[in-house]
Order: C-alpha cells, then structure tokens, then sequence
C-alpha cells in the first residue's frame, strides 16, 4: 500500500515511541542493531513510523511500542525519514489494537494527561537533528526525547562514552548508552523556550 492511500483511510494520528530492527543492520559483535522510531499514524493494519535509519520496501522489520507491544512488520513504502509497515497479527489482536487506538486518541485530547513539570524530558513535534563531532563530520540523528539538561539520540553513528559533540547547536558529551541510542548531557544547562530551535536542525541527506 502506497503512503497516499494509508493517509485516506481511518487511522489514528498518534505518537509513541518505540524501537526497531532491521533484519540487515548488525552491530560490531554480529547482533542486530536496535534504533529508536515513533508512531505518526497508526490503523490495526499498518503504521507510519518516524526513525533514524529508513529500510528498503519489502524489508522486515521487528517493532517494539510500550503501549501495543512487539510486531513483526513488511516495509510497503518510505518517506524521507520514516516508512510504512504492514502489521502481522491475529484477527483479536486486531480487535484488541482498535480499541487500545481509540482510548489513546481520546487520551490524547485530555488536558488532565498532560506533562506539567517544566523540566520534564519532552518530545519535539521535529524527530530529526544533525549531529556533529569534532573533527567536523555530521550524521543524521532521530530524537528520542529532550530536557534542559541533554538529550536521548538514535542514530546509524555508535559514538563511545565521553565523545564530545553537538545535537544541533547545542553542545555535550555521551554520558550513556542503552539498547537503541544513546544519552547527550549539555555543556550548559539550556532555556527550555529555547531548546527547540537550537537543537532541531534539517537532517542530512547521508551521513558524511
């Protein structure tokens, strides 16, 4: 299915964050490579997803999102920074996903969920930046979640623990690394107002 006609049918427009892999993508040891992504449109029959690294039409995919679970999954189209899946699952599990959308879209629109505390990691309504290092080569990067303090980044680049670098214009260091990405600690602590601007910068078309 083409992204046009997934984007006529009834689906549910919400974002969760999630990892993937790609039965291509191995690390230095041989295991596969996890990368962040998160949700843009969801049905109980396919998805659009946000990620760092877009696979190849046809290509499988394993998902994993908190509030649906794990999906094995078909790439049927890409985007310029996501891809179109073909969910696998049984006919309840089917029944089960549409009423688990329609409480997150009603969830969504409810003032009451909403994350008040000023300093609290965030999702930017742009997933993509540019990292740079300091010998001056740039890779495109996927934005986990952000807060005045840092930022959690997926990316094709593995850095090592205590690589200086920048996240847009905003310059830190690698404090830690997990499964699908790795965690940013800011040189200076920034103004949440902002953080947007300096950390979202258009990504690039390859890495360099």
């Amino acid at each position: 299915m083409s992204v046009a006609e997934f984007l006529r049918q009834r689906a549910v427009d919400v974002s969760v964050s999630g990892s993937y892999s790609l039965h291509r993508w191995y690390d230095c040891e041989g295991k596969l490579r996890n990368f962040a992504c998160r949700t843009k449109r969801v049905s109980p029959f396919r998805m659009i997803v946000d990620v760092p690294v877009v696979g190849k039409i046809g290509e499988r995919v394993t998902s994993y999102f908190q509030d649906f679970g794990e999906f094995q999954c078909t790439i049927s189209a890409t985007l310029k920074s996501g891809f179109l899946m073909e969910l696998e699952m049984t006919r309840a599990r089917r029944a089960w996903m549409s009423e688990k959308l329609t409480w997150l879209e009603k969830k969504q629109k409810d003032d009451s969920v909403r994350e008040l505390r000023r300093d609290s990691r965030f999702v930017p309504q742009a997933s993509h930046s540019v990292l740079t290092l300091a010998d001056g080569s740039s890779y495109s990067c996927f934005i986990i979640d952000v807060s005045t303090a840092g930022v959690a980044i997926s990316c094709e680049y593995d850095p090592p623990i205590g690589t200086a670098l920048a996240v847009g214009a905003c310059v830190g260091r690698v404090i830690r690394k997990f499964d699908n990405g790795f965690a940013v600690k800011f040189a200076e602590k920034q103004q949440r107002e902002d953080l947007v601007r300096l950390i979202v910068r258009q990504p690039l078309l390859q890495s360099a």
